[in-house]
Parts: C-alpha cells; sequence; structure tokens
C-alpha cells in the first residue's frame, strides 16, 4: 500500500508516530465508529496543547478511515468528492475576489460549470468568499484568503462530486481555469 502523505506532517506534528496512532485508533474501536466519532476521540486525545487542533484531528481521522478502505483521497465523510486548486497571487483580498468576479462573469469555462443564477459572495478579515451551485448540483467555493505580506490566495473548491473520475475532471478543469485567471491578474492592471 502506498504511504499517505498525511502521515509524516501528523508524525512530526502530533509527537506519535503512525503505529502509535493505529495502537489508539484500535484502543478505541475506530473501525466501528463514524468520522464524527473518531475525529472526537482523536480530538480529546491531541489535547488543549496543538495549535491548529482541529485541523489535526481531521488530518488523523482521514488518514485512518483511508488506512482501513473506507475512504480513498479526495472522498469526503458523506462518500462524495471535494478537490480544490490553491495558488498565491500578488493581489490582496479585496482586489483578487474583485477580479475573480468579473472574469468569473466572462469565462466560458466557469459558465459551463456554474448552475446560472448569481453567485453569493461573503466575506470577513479573514477571508472573501464566492460560492454557486454546478450544473451537476456539486457546488463550488472560490475563496480569497490574505498572507501575511499583503497578498492573498486564491482556492478554487468543488464539493459533491459523485465519483473519483468526476473528482479527477474537476480538479483538471479548476487548475486550468485558474491558471488562466492567474495569467491576466497583475497588480495595477
Amino acid at each position: 500500500m502506498p504511504v499517505n502523505p498525511r502521515i509524516g506532517p501528523i508524525e512530526r506534528t502530533t509527537g506519535r508516530t503512525w503505529d502509535e496512532w493505529l495502537r489508539f485508533l484500535d484502543a478505541i474501536g475506530a473501525r466501528d465508529l463514524d468520522h464524527g466519532a473518531i475525529a472526537l476521540r482523536v480530538y480529546e486525545e491531541l489535547g488543549d496543547v496543538f495549535e491548529q487542533r482541529g485541523w489535526w484531528t481531521q488530518s488523523v481521522t482521514v488518514a485512518y478511515e483511508h488506512h482501513i478502505g473506507r475512504r480513498v483521497p479526495g472522498q469526503r465523510s458523506d462518500g462524495t468528492f471535494q478537490t480544490s486548486v490553491s495558488r498565491a497571487t500578488p493581489l490582496p483580498m479585496t482586489e483578487l475576489m474583485a477580479r475573480w468576479r468579473a472574469f468569473a462573469d466572462g469565462d466560458a469555462a466557469v459558465q459551463e460549470v456554474v448552475a446560472g443564477g448569481t453567485p453569493r459572495v461573503s466575506g470577513t478579515d479573514r477571508r472573501t468568499t464566492w460560492r454557486t451551485r454546478a450544473v451537476d448540483g456539486s457546488s463550488v467555493v472560490v475563496t480569497s484568503e490574505p498572507k501575511r505580506n499583503g497578498t492573498a490566495s486564491l482556492v478554487a473548491t468543488q464539493v459533491g462530486l459523485p465519483t473519483p473520475e468526476a473528482n479527477e475532471a474537476a480538479r483538471e478543469r479548476w487548475t486550468g481555469i485558474v491558471a488562466r485567471f492567474l495569467a491576466g491578474v497583475a497588480p495595477g492592471r
């Protein structure tokens, strides 16, 4: 079985080997628990000393579900699939989202994916999000998140895809869309 790329970071961050995590998970009967119940036990086990405790809880839980064959990479706990494409940009968060909105409104590939209607846009000082439904019933979420240097990243995510093949096709499509968008993005352009 190929090594799960999550395991190295889990071991470094938690200070436990993967075998130690497997012993813990076996001891709590994790094979017979659903995702939420496993995550709760891992969360409790990690304790209050971890930054991003929820993130590492999910990392351990999902890696375990991959290990026992309950999920394949990209699969969510509800059985559907999710893909994301993330890229750094030279723009600040607000300008990045404004440019994304203008691009998405006129880009044929984006319009081919979305189901119509007006995307919802919401935001805080931590992120701005553009959300819409795709023609296949899945959700599309594009997020602009600030970085420390005043620029922002763009993350395009499609959630609720029915198969690994649909997931891979969505990843390829969004990789192309994001690359095309970023090719036309430069500060002050």
